[in-house]
């Protein structure tokens, strides 16, 4: 497997690890966003050790193995976008907008990326690089946990369609903070206009 997909696996694992937040939150959501403010404290003071030369035991040498040709000699900021769009998204909408916005983050950025970067051919223009495939993955995914989560096909279908503009948007690390509060929006409206 070529370096830049290895990276992007292990890169893209790690961003779907937020798709159990939202079982934490159900178990209690105030322990689940302090340990997620938490993570973000501790990834922010060992990465900008990091950059000045001091390894941080773990922290230091994941960071190093998953950052893209990108990150190399700067400050890594996606685990804090990451965090961020979390913490919003807990704190910003109700228990099923919420879980539909972190999915999206968990599911839709992180698989747009890797079915992109693994089976992407055909280019999107303006985008900085986004694939039809990565982008029609991203839709899926996001539908489809959607779904799962219990919204209407309706719901499913919008929240799936504006998030994956969002997505296709060159935002860099920022779609880490505006893919969940648009999915998490989008939700809420459409669960609000069937009441």
């Amino acid at each position: 497997m070529p370096v830049p997909v290895r990276t992007e696996v292990l890169r893209k694992s790690i961003h779907m690890l937020v798709a159990l937040v939202p079982f934490a939150a159900s178990l209690n959501q105030g322990i689940t966003l302090a340990l997620l403010a938490a993570g973000t404290i501790v990834y922010t003071y060992a990465e900008l050790l990091r950059c000045m030369g001091v390894r941080v035991v773990l922290i230091s040498r994941l960071t190093a193995m998953a950052s893209r040709e990108r990150d190399l000699g700067r400050f890594v900021l996606g685990p804090v976008t990451l965090g961020i769009g979390t913490m919003l998204a807990l704190l910003l909408y109700p228990a099923p907008a919420a879980s539909i916005a972190i999915f999206a983050l968990a599911f839709g950025d992180g698989l747009a990326s890797l079915v992109g970067k693994l089976f992407g051919r055909i280019r999107i223009p303006h985008t900085g690089g986004k694939t039809i495939t990565g982008s029609a993955a991203c839709f899926a995914a996001i539908f489809l946990s959607a779904r799962v989560v219990g919204a209407s096909a309706e719901t499913a279908l919008a929240v799936a369609f504006v998030s994956t503009l969002v997505e296709m948007l060159p935002l860099k690390d920022l779609d880490n903070i505006l893919l969940p509060l648009t999915a998490g929006t989008t939700a809420a409206l459409f669960a609000y206009m069937q009441i």
